[in-house]
Formats: C-alpha cells, sequence, structure tokens
C-alpha cells in the first residue's frame, strides 16, 4: 500500500506530468514534420534536381541474389547489405527542418515570458565604525 502512495505521489508531480505531455505532443509533432517533409519538401528538392526519389538513393554493396528486384526494400528484404544514402538525406532534411522549427518556437517562448521587474540593489549596510567616526564629527561640530 505504502508503494502504491508513494508511486501516486511521483506520478502527479508536476514534471513528471509535464514531461508525458511532452513526449505525446512531441511524437505528434514528429508525425507532422515526417510529413511535411516526405510530403511537401522531398518532393520539391526531387523536382528540382530532377524528380529523384531520395528515399531510393542507394549503393549495393553485395551481391543480389538472382531474381531480386533492385530496390531498396527488396535488397534489404534478401539481406544484401545496401549503403542508402538516400534515407539519410531524407532524415538529415528532417532533423534541419525539427530543429529550425524548435528554435523559433524557444524564441517565441522566450520572447512571451515576461521578464521580472528589475529591482535596483539595496545600498550596503554602513559599516559600523564608520557610524561611530560620523557620530564623533557630528559632537565636535556642536
Amino acid at each position: 500500500m505504502a508503494m502504491f502512495k508513494e508511486f501516486k505521489e511521483f506520478a502527479i508531480k508536476g514534471n513528471v506530468v509535464d514531461l508525458a505531455v511532452g513526449v505525446i505532443i512531441g511524437a505528434a509533432f514528429g508525425k507532422i514534420v515526417d510529413s511535411i517533409v516526405g510530403d511537401l519538401i522531398m518532393p520539391l528538392i526531387g523536382a528540382l534536381v530532377g524528380k529523384l526519389d531520395f528515399s531510393n538513393l542507394f549503393v549495393v554493396l553485395g551481391n543480389a541474389p538472382a531474381g531480386t528486384e533492385m530496390n531498396l526494400a527488396a535488397l534489404k528484404k534478401a539481406g544484401v547489405p545496401v549503403f542508402a544514402y538516400g534515407s539519410f538525406i531524407t532524415v538529415a532534411v528532417n532533423f534541419a527542418i525539427l530543429a529550425f522549427i524548435i528554435f523559433l518556437m524557444v524564441k517565441q517562448i522566450n520572447r512571451l515570458k515576461k521578464e521580472a521587474p528589475v529591482v535596483p540593489p539595496a545600498a550596503p549596510a554602513t559599516p559600523e565604525d564608520v557610524m561611530l567616526l560620523r557620530e564623533i564629527r557630528d559632537s565636535l561640530k556642536k
């Protein structure tokens, strides 16, 4: 029973809930970015470069069995080692877009945060010996 109570306190803490929400939103956001890259940006880049499908850019590093289709999925299924640089290009573009979007989000969040008002520092307390000297000076002026 004590273990359940301890787990409940842990799970309800703000940091754990925030982390869970962040992971869920991050997963959904990752799918959106994948779609933007795969469905919008990469076809445009492919059209500019020569209508290439980047996901099928690869170099065969081994011997393909006879009758195997020369596409990435079939070669991988047959166990042929392939250097799939097209997939890397797609993932790199995906990462660059995601990093840029996160940069913009953090920049906006920092801009929206209200800065705490600047409070001037309090004057340091006058040392006791200075106070004593001032009292002596004032009493001598009388």
